[in-house]
């Protein structure tokens, strides 16, 4: 940022100085022109002829220096076949003249003489009275005061812009860390949470930084949450396990004789609680890679196209809005969906009826599965989201189903529900997630 700051300061002053230069310079210039105008138009004024044909003045011009030896001001009058007339400054010497410059406007060149130096001549043609001869009328003036006031405007310009320059970067320098502050106080805050064990950023802060500040606590409340619940995932599974594996150590130690079949009972149950809590683990880490967003039509489709083909002779009904979209991963929701609508199919009496979209009002979209099976008690509608929990034994299955549904659906912010089927008459599920419309 300063080296930006930098270059467009000295790129601004440049041409800002060259076109103040320029300006000056042109102004100083006209200005000596104007002098010498001037006095080009005294000469013509009062200039006539004598009886011999010779230009007299019928008074004395006013400046001076005219009439002063090498003054630096001079004048001379040229006409064809007659003896240039100089002025009383030019002493022995004359004006070098463009004699090309056959002008009745006055015009204005530079002339660099061997003996008087470096000259800015004014020349114009004047035709006197009674005479035919055009004579040229020329006042010069040496060009050392022009240039030094030249060099003197550049000096100043020169100086100034560069004090200004100077002023301006650091005053372009301290607004940068001025205005960086509150970043370094933000990074301040940052170490202060690594070294000291806090868990929000709570120093007081400009408005300007405050919305990063904001979503840096949030950040740092997800990571802790996120960080909780890893630990509490990783406690429920030691403590799920734990139990099988003390069951099977003791009948390895007692030498049981049902030790086989033990380790496949207890081996079973450890293979659907690791199942379980790797389904919650997939669902938390897809969630945490940033907003998801899944078509919930197409999903159910898909789940009813694999269901029907392991139970070809129940009947399936989908209907709803065909737009609804959620913030949950395609392959979550089609597991969600998955599990939910192959239950209703294998515990159902044939008819699967799905309704996307129940609720198109609600904030959250409502997917609705019933059966047309004996459905469950209210006093068991609570019992039946443990784990491994059945009410059906002779049908196969782990009871990891509705456990495995509850938990994805409230890791996304939704929430699974159990009721009555009015139409069908059998168990109604409620599967509610967040919408997302993006």
């Amino acid at each position: 940022m300063m080296l930006i700051a930098a270059g467009w300061i000295f790129a601004l002053l440049l041409l800002g100085g060259l076109a103040l230069d320029r300006a000056l310079t042109n102004l100083v210039s006209s200005q000596f022109d104007d002098q010498l105008s001037i006095a080009l138009n005294a000469m013509a004024l009062s200039a006539e002829l004598d009886p011999f044909g010779e230009v007299r003045f019928n008074r004395i011009l006013g400046d001076q220096r005219f009439l002063e030896p090498n003054s630096g001001y001079y004048w001379q009058i040229n006409g064809e076949g007659v003896e240039p007339l100089p002025s009383r400054s030019l002493w022995d010497e004359r004006l070098d003249i463009r004699e090309d410059a056959q002008a009745l406007e006055t015009i204005f060149y530079d002339s660099q003489q061997p003996e008087l130096g470096s000259l800015r001549l004014a020349q114009r043609t004047v035709i006197l009275p009674d005479s035919d001869v055009e004579w040229q009328f020329v006042v010069a003036g040496s060009r050392e005061e022009l240039d030094a006031q030249i060099a003197d405007i550049r000096s100043i310009v020169a100086w100034s812009f560069a004090v200004l320059g100077i002023g301006l970067f650091l005053m372009a320098m301290a607004q940068i860390w001025y205005g960086l502050g509150p970043l370094r106080r933000v990074r301040k805050a940052i170490a202060r949470i690594r070294s000291s064990g806090s868990n929000r950023v709570t120093d007081p802060l400009p408005l300007e930084v405050q919305p990063m500040v904001d979503e840096l606590n949030a950040l740092l409340e997800h990571s802790e949450l996120q960080a909780e619940e890893a630990r509490r995932h990783a406690g429920n599974l030691a403590h799920a396990l734990k139990t099988p594996l003390t069951v099977v150590t003791n009948a390895a130690s007692a030498d049981a004789p049902d030790l086989g079949e033990t380790v496949l009972r207890e081996a079973a149950t450890m293979r659907r609680q690791v199942d379980h809590h790797l389904a919650r683990a997939r669902a938390v880490g897809r969630r945490a890679v940033g907003l998801s967003r899944a078509n919930v039509m197409d999903s159910a489709v898909a789940v009813e196209r694999a269901v029907a083909r392991l139970y070809p002779d129940v009947r399936f009904d989908i209907d709803g809005n065909g737009a609804a979209h959620v913030a949950v991963e395609k392959q979550d929701l089609e597991e969600l969906l998955g599990n939910l609508i192959e239950n209703a199919a294998k515990y159902g009496g044939g008819s699967v009826f799905v309704t996307v979209d129940a609720e198109p009002e609600a904030e959250q979209c409502a997917v609705l599965i019933e059966d047309d099976g004996m459905g469950i008690p209210e006093e068991k509608r609570i019992e039946i989201f443990g784990r491994g929990a059945r009410l059906d034994t002779e049908k196969p299955g782990t009871g990891l189903g509705l456990a495995i549904v509850r938990d994805v659906a409230e890791i996304y912010g939704g929430s699974v529900q159990l009721g009555e089927s009015e139409d069908l008459g059998g168990l109604l599920i409620a599967l509610r997630l967040p919408r997302n419309s993006e």
